[in-house]
């Protein structure tokens, strides 16, 4: 389970974009910029290793709790 495929949804403008994830590096936090409106897509990768999948957390850079 090192490299897939997901794609998601832009939370700004709705455009669907795939991405190339990684999982070797483990839990993953990273921001893609969307290829329409040029927004930051903050995501979040957890590597569920009991079930063997990828979980992806998407949204705004605007909608981040400190």
């Amino acid at each position: 389970m090192s490299m897939k495929q997901q794609t998601i949804c832009c939370p700004y403008c709705g455009h669907q974009q795939t991405l190339q994830l990684d999982s070797s590096g483990g839990d993953q936090e990273f921001y893609s910029d969307c290829r329409i409106c040029c927004n930051p897509i903050h995501i979040r990768m957890h590597i569920d290793h009991q079930h063997q999948r990828i979980e992806l957390h998407v949204d705004a850079d605007d909608e981040q709790f400190y």
